[in-house]
C-alpha cells in the first residue's frame, strides 16, 4: 500500500513526480488538462517519455489521473452528456500514453432527470466512453458527498452502474473518505461502516482511497476536506482506515491543502508502520 497526493502539472505533466518526491509521495494524483475546461495539452511522445522517466528516478509507483470538475453523465442536456463522453473517454486514452493505472470520475447531478433515468442515463454514457476502448488505464467512479441531487452519494448507485456497464474497463471505485463522512458513512465506527460498504458495494471493488479527514458533519451532504486528525472523522478511525488500506493493498491520496499536506503524508505513513 502506498501513500501520496494530488499535485500540480504547472509547466507540463513531466515536472509532477518531481513535485510529488518532495511532498514525500509514494503515489501520485494529477489532472492531465485543466479541471475547468478548455482544450487539453498535447502529451507528445517526448513529454510522455519524459513523464516516465521522471516517474521512475522519483519512484513513484502508481498516477492516478482525476478528470475535470464538469463531468455529468446524468444532465438532460445532450451536449454535457456527450462532451463528458469525449472527455472522459480522452483521459483513458491520455492514461494509458503516460502509464497511469486508474482515472477516476464523477457521476454527475441528477437534478434534471430524477435519481432513477440519471442513473440509467450515467450506464449508457458511460458505456459510450468505453465502446472499444483498448487502452491500458482502467476506470474508476468516485462516491460524492451528495450535495443536490449528485449521484453516487449513496454507494448503491455506484454499484448499479458498474453492474449496468459490464465492462472490465471499469476496475470499480474511488472511495473519499470525506464524501463517504458527509453523506452518512461514520468512520467513527469503523466496523459498521466497513460492513456497510461491503454490503452495497463490495470491498473488493474498493480500487484507490483518498484519504480526507471532514469539517462538515456526518450526513451533512457537504463537501469540506480537513488535514488529517483536525476533522470530524479524527485520528482514531484514520488509524483504522490505513489498516484496513494496508490489508487490501488499496493506494492512498490525500486531496488536503499544500500547506500541511506533507504532515498528513507522514501521519498517515507513521498510522501505517505502526
Amino acid at each position: 500500500m502506498n501513500i501520496g497526493c494530488h499535485v500540480s502539472i504547472a509547466g507540463g505533466i513531466q515536472n509532477a513526480p518531481q513535485r510529488a518526491a518532495d511532498f514525500g509521495c509514494e503515489v501520485m494524483q494529477i489532472f492531465t488538462r485543466s479541471p475547468q475546461g478548455g482544450p487539453a495539452p498535447v502529451l507528445t511522445p517526448e513529454i510522455c517519455e519524459k513523464f516516465k522517466i521522471q516517474n521512475a528516478e522519483h519512484k513513484i509507483q502508481n498516477t492516478y489521473i482525476h478528470t475535470p470538475f464538469y463531468i455529468n453523465f446524468a444532465s438532460a442536456n445532450n451536449r454535457i452528456r456527450y462532451g463528458s463522453v469525449s472527455v472522459v473517454r480522452d483521459e483513458l486514452e491520455r492514461a494509458s500514453l503516460i502509464g497511469a493505472k486508474y482515472v477516476m470520475t464523477h457521476i454527475g447531478s441528477a437534478k434534471d432527470l430524477g435519481e432513477k433515468e440519471g442513473q440509467v442515463k450515467a450506464v449508457e454514457m458511460l458505456a459510450k466512453a468505453l465502446e472499444d476502448y483498448k487502452g491500458s488505464a482502467q476506470l474508476l467512479l468516485e462516491n460524492s458527498a451528495g450535495a443536490g441531487a449528485i449521484i453516487g452519494d449513496d454507494l448503491k448507485e455506484l454499484a448499479y452502474i458498474i453492474k449496468g456497464i459490464k465492462s472490465p474497463s471499469v476496475a470499480g471505485i474511488c472511495l473519499d473518505t470525506q464524501h463517504s463522512f458527509a453523506s452518512g458513512y461514520d468512520w467513527r465506527d469503523f466496523d459498521k461502516t466497513i460492513k456497510k460498504i461491503d454490503k452495497e458495494i463490495g470491498i473488493k471493488n474498493i480500487k484507490l482511497i483518498h484519504a480526507n479527514d471532514s469539517l462538515a458533519e456526518c450526513g451533512s451532504n457537504k463537501d469540506r476536506h480537513a488535514h488529517i486528525g483536525e476533522g470530524l472523522i479524527g485520528l482514531e478511525a484514520f488509524e483504522k482506515i490505513v489498516a484496513f488500506a494496508e490489508e487490501n493493498e488499496i493506494d492512498m491520496i490525500l486531496e488536503t491543502e499544500h500547506d500541511n499536506v506533507m504532515k498528513d503524508i507522514k501521519l498517515l505513513k507513521k498510522m501505517r508502520n505502526k
